[in-house]
């Protein structure tokens, strides 16, 4: 059964640049995911920016993500593949975001989300 996961639940309401909790990813059979980001709720004049981090211990993050969806700015969904395959020493991955605003009626940023990673199986292999 392929594995899915929030790294950002569904209808997280964020407000801050922040960044979630790690996920133990060694159980994935294909170290393949498909990555989807959902956004539900935003205000104007905003951007939203989702990375996604690895690592070999769940303590060091590295310094490139390995991963950084579209920036958004409305309401949507947006997908991207993971493949972790040549990565093998990773057994950790997390979700980071940024958030930037540039309108004058409200200071901060605010967009109601959510990012789900779920394991693309493997091909079935047919016999010739």
């Amino acid at each position: 059964m392929a594995i899915q996961f929030d790294l950002i639940p569904s209808e997280t309401r964020l407000t801050a640049n922040g960044e979630g909790q790690p996920y133990d990813i060694r159980a994935s059979q294909t170290r393949t995911f498909l990555c989807s980001m959902s956004i539900s709720e935003q205000i104007e004049q905003e951007s939203v920016d989702i990375s996604v981090w690895g690592s070999e211990d769940g303590q060091n993050w590295g310094k490139m993500p390995l991963l950084k969806m579209p920036q958004r700015f409305y309401r949507g969904e947006t997908r991207q593949i993971l493949d972790l395959s040549s990565k093998p020493e990773v057994h950790f991955l997390r979700a980071a975001w940024e958030l930037a605003r540039w309108g004058r009626v409200a200071p901060h940023p605010m967009f109601v989300l959510g990012f789900r990673l779920t394991e693309v199986p493997a091909f079935a292999r047919q016999a010739g």
